[in-house]
Parts: C-alpha cells; sequence; structure tokens
C-alpha cells in the first residue's frame, strides 16, 4: 500500500509540474500576439546612403513554427514595403528569432527588388489585371480627389510608390504575400504613353484621335 501511495504523489507530482509549464506557455503565447499587432502597420521613413527618403511599412508579421526531433522551434516572419514615393517601390520577406531583425532583414530585401512604374498625374496611367499565384489585383486610374480606394496590403504598396488617386479590387487569395507581389506585378506593367506609342508604332496623336 505504501507504494502505492508513494507512486500516486509521484505521479500528481508531474501533473502540476506539466500544468505550469502549459500555463507558462500560455502566457508567452499572449505576450507574443501583443507584440505582433503592436508591430503590425508599423511604419516608418529613413534615408537611404544616396540621400534619397525611402518609406517603410510593415504589412504583416506572423509567427511560424519548424518541427524537429526535440519539437517545434518557433520564429518570426516579416512582409514589407518600401518606397520612395516617386515611383519606386519593392516588397521584401524577412524571418529571424526575433520579431526587429525579422523587420530589418525584410526591410533590406525590399530595398534590393525595387522596380520602377509609372505615375502619370498621382495615379496609374491605364488599367491592369494580374495574377500573381492565388492572388489576383485590378488597377484603375481614378481622378483627383478621388484618394487611395485600396485595401491593407494594396494601400501599403501604392502609399509607398507615391501615388494619390487609384481604384483596386483584389481578388482571390487574402494572402498578404500573394497580393503584394500581385500588386508590385501590376505596377511593373505599367507603360507611359510614349512607350505605347513606340510599341504600337504610331504618334500619340494617331493614338488619340
Amino acid at each position: 500500500m505504501s507504494e502505492v501511495k508513494n507512486e500516486t504523489k509521484d505521479v500528481q507530482a508531474e501533473v502540476t509540474v506539466v500544468e505550469e509549464k502549459v500555463s507558462e506557455v500560455g502566457k508567452l503565447d499572449l505576450q507574443t500576439k501583443v507584440s505582433e499587432a503592436d508591430v503590425k502597420g508599423f511604419k516608418q521613413t529613413e534615408m537611404s546612403e544616396d540621400g534619397q527618403e525611402l518609406i517603410e511599412t510593415v504589412v504583416r508579421i506572423s509567427r511560424v513554427a519548424k518541427v524537429v526531433k526535440g519539437g517545434r522551434r518557433f520564429s518570426f516572419s516579416a512582409v514589407s514595403v518600401v518606397g520612395d514615393g516617386d515611383g519606386q517601390v519593392g516588397v521584401g520577406l524577412g524571418k529571424a528569432n526575433e520579431v526587429p531583425n525579422a523587420i530589418q532583414k525584410s526591410f533590406e530585401a525590399a530595398k534590393k527588388n525595387m522596380i520602377k512604374t509609372v505615375i502619370v498625374d498621382g495615379t496609374v496611367p491605364h488599367e491592369v489585371f494580374v495574377k500573381v499565384g492565388a492572388g489576383k489585383i485590378l488597377l484603375k486610374p481614378a481622378s483627383p480627389g478621388t484618394g487611395i480606394k485600396a485595401g491593407g496590403s494594396v494601400r501599403a504598396v501604392v502609399e509607398a510608390v507615391g501615388i494619390k488617386n487609384i481604384l483596386s479590387k483584389s481578388l482571390g487569395s487574402n494572402n498578404p504575400v500573394n497580393v503584394v507581389k500581385a500588386t508590385i506585378e501590376a505596377l511593373s506593367q505599367m507603360k507611359s504613353i510614349e512607350e505605347i506609342c513606340e510599341l504600337r508604332g504610331r504618334t500619340r496623336d494617331e493614338i488619340y484621335k
């Protein structure tokens, strides 16, 4: 009987230790979620090496896990947009064990992948529809005073590139990575009237009859 009582005490002690660990993990998860909510949508301006002012925006920060032999290892993944407000914009992804490091990596990646687009009177020159992965984006020009009619991920890109008036529609996937990449691809396909005239072999007056 004494052996059974001792075994029962040992089991109860192990259960108590497990419950304490579970409660600690729950508190840690709660703190992590709060920090993610605080960082999401973070925006700042920074001077580049050539003295150009860059607009840096965090589109999304999420916690990811890698399953290894000893359990799961948690890290953070960040999606950010960087633009100069004058026709250049880029998107970057970064991953690190700490939130600030993940954000910094995403900013650096975005600066390396910047593309140049065409802006006419504060808006896009023509309508374009693009599909990247499961994300579909429609961008349309808008008259002055319309403002930016776009969702969170698309808004971050068009604000960073310097567009003031635009109409947009996001279809398909709501994944911020797909949406942001589709928006970047749509902006890269924008062409000026001079480029269109050259492609068609016509003059400006022939196109605008």
